[in-house]
């Protein structure tokens, strides 16, 4: 048992690493020749991959373990938990440009800025990054077994890490209108109010 959860750990390492580095300047300095404005599109194709071989990697290694044995109350709890992740995450992509997001959008249009411009309305009034709060909610609604409770474990920690190495990048991007954003209103949980009512 040790050695599986020792392998799917090993996994994620091994996917946050690779992701983190492919999202960094370096990365896309050496990549922008070969790719161009699809860079945002194969980071996006590459990751997918990545996270599908973890996938694959935590269902060899767990996926035979059985459910914990839970009360009914715990069952829908966490059902609940994890119904309200995906809920939060549907409601947040909303604010966001998906096609833009996703790398089709620089293709379409070369002659736009890549990024979008900073999100202060919607579900960002509350919190700076909506998508991944929706993301550890379906995380842990999930931890019904070891594979469950191993795949919440490892991925709140990737989340976390990432989420720091995203804002720096965000810093650099936005300057001091991210840094004011950063210190009104929280990361993952809202606890301290909201942002004014302005269109998004």
């Amino acid at each position: 048992m040790i050695l599986s959860h020792l392998a799917y750990a090993a996994a994620w390492a091994v996917f946050g690493a690779c992701h983190s580095l492919a999202a960094g300047e370096t990365a896309k300095r050496a990549l922008a020749p070969l790719l161009g404005r699809g860079y945002r599109l194969g980071y996006n194709l590459f990751a997918v991959a990545l996270f599908i071989a973890v996938g694959m990697v935590g269902a060899w290694a767990l996926g035979a373990e059985p459910l914990f044995a839970l009360p009914a109350w715990g069952k829908a709890a966490l059902a609940t938990i994890h119904l309200c992740g995906w809920a939060v995450m549907l409601l947040a992509a909303r604010y966001y440009d998906l096609g833009r997001l996703g790398g089709l959008y620089q293709l379409r249009h070369p002659d736009q800025p890549e990024d979008e411009d900073l999100h202060l309305g919607g579900p960002h009034r509350w919190v700076r990054h909506p998508l991944y709060a929706g993301a550890f909610l379906i995380l842990w609604g999930g931890a019904v077994s070891p594979l469950g409770l191993a795949t919440a474990l490892w991925g709140s920690l990737y989340l976390l890490i990432g989420t720091a190495c995203e804002e720096k990048r965000l810093l650099r991007r936005y300057g001091d209108a991210y840094a004011h954003y950063c210190a009104q209103v929280p990361a993952f949980i809202p606890w301290r109010g909201r942002l004014p009512a302005i269109d998004s």
